[in-house]
C-alpha cells in the first residue's frame, strides 16, 4: 500500500508519532456520544486508535481522494462509514440527529472556519478534541485580559468549556510544519441560549475585536452611533471583557438600536 503524498494546498502535515496519536484519542471523553466525526484522517494515524474504542462509531470525513483510497484499503471496516467531502460544506444532521463529537488534526489554514462550523452546530456538537497551531490553541483557551484573547476565544467560550491539553513539536510530522501545535478539548457547557440576541452578540464581538486597540465606544460606532458613552463597559478594550460582559454589551447595543 503506497503512502499518501502530503498536499500543500490541503494543509496536510501527517502525524507520525503513534504515542501522540494515542494520547489525542485518549483525550476524547465522548460521554453518551454515539458517533464521532474525524476531520481529515489522512493516513489514519488517529483512526486506528479511534476504531479501538467500541463505545462510539467513528465516521472519518476526508476531502482528499488519495487519502480516501488509502483508508479504504487500510481499514476495510470503514467502507460504508467513510465520507469523501468537505466538512465545512456538510449538514451534520445527515450524519446523525443525536449528539456528536469531533476530533482531528485540523489543517492550519481552515481551523478557524472549522470552529465557526462547530459554533453553527453547537446544539449537536458536544465535544471537540483537536490539534491546531499552538498560538491558535492558546488564543481559544485563554482568559480575558490576555492580548491573545480574541473573537474565537469569546464565541467558543460562550458555549464550550475549553482546556489546553498539551503541545506537540514540529518534528513528529511529515512534512514538519514551521510552527508548534497544540491540542485542546472543548466540552459543551450548560448554556443553551445566551441571555441576549445571539446574532447581534456575534456581530458585537466581531466588531469589537476588528478594532481591538480602540475602546469599545469607538469600535462599535459603526454598529450604532447612539450608544450611551457613559456606560463603564464602553471605556474598556475588547480583550478586557468576559463572555458575560459581552452579553451585557450586546443588550446595550440592542437597546440603542431600538431607540
Amino acid at each position: 500500500m503506497s503512502i499518501v503524498r502530503a498536499k500543500k494546498a490541503l494543509g496536510q502535515h501527517f502525524l507520525k508519532d503513534q504515542n501522540i496519536a494515542h494520547k489525542i484519542v485518549d483525550s476524547l471523553k465522548a460521554e453518551n456520544i454515539g458517533k464521532v466525526i474525524e476531520i481529515g484522517p489522512g493516513m489514519g494515524v488517529l483512526t486506528r486508535f479511534l476504531l479501538e474504542r467500541k463505545e462510539f462509531v467513528t465516521i472519518p470525513v476526508e476531502i482528499d481522494g488519495e487519502s480516501v483510497e488509502y483508508l479504504k484499503a487500510a481499514y476495510p471496516s470503514l467502507q460504508n462509514l467513510l465520507i469523501q467531502g468537505d466538512f465545512l460544506q456538510m449538514d451534520l444532521t445527515t450524519i446523525s440527529i443525536e449528539k456528536l463529537a469531533v476530533i482531528g488534526n485540523f489543517p492550519y489554514n481552515i481551523s478557524s472556519q472549522i470552529f465557526f462550523k462547530v459554533l453553527e452546530s453547537r446544539m449537536q456538537v458536544e465535544e471537540v478534541v483537536c490539534m491546531i497551531q499552538k498560538e491558535v490553541a492558546q488564543r481559544i483557551a485563554c482568559k480575558p485580559g490576555s492580548k491573545e484573547y480574541g473573537i474565537l476565544s469569546v464565541l467558543l467560550q460562550a458555549f464550550y468549556n475549553i482546556e489546553y491539553l498539551f503541545t506537540v513539536h514540529e518534528n513528529v510530522f511529515s512534512p514538519p510544519p514551521k510552527v508548534k501545535s497544540g491540542v485542546i478539548r472543548l466540552i459543551r457547557n450548560s448554556t443553551q441560549q445566551l441571555d441576549c440576541n445571539e446574532q447581534l452578540f456575534f456581530k458585537v464581538v466581531k466588531a469589537s475585536f476588528n478594532q481591538r486597540r480602540k475602546v469599545l465606544s469607538n469600535s462599535l460606532k459603526a454598529l450604532t452611533p447612539k450608544l450611551d458613552k457613559e456606560h463603564p463597559l464602553l471605556s474598556k478594550r475588547p480583550e478586557q471583557l468576559s463572555v458575560a460582559e459581552f452579553v451585557e454589551l450586546t443588550k446595550l447595543v440592542y437597546s440603542s438600536l431600538k431607540q
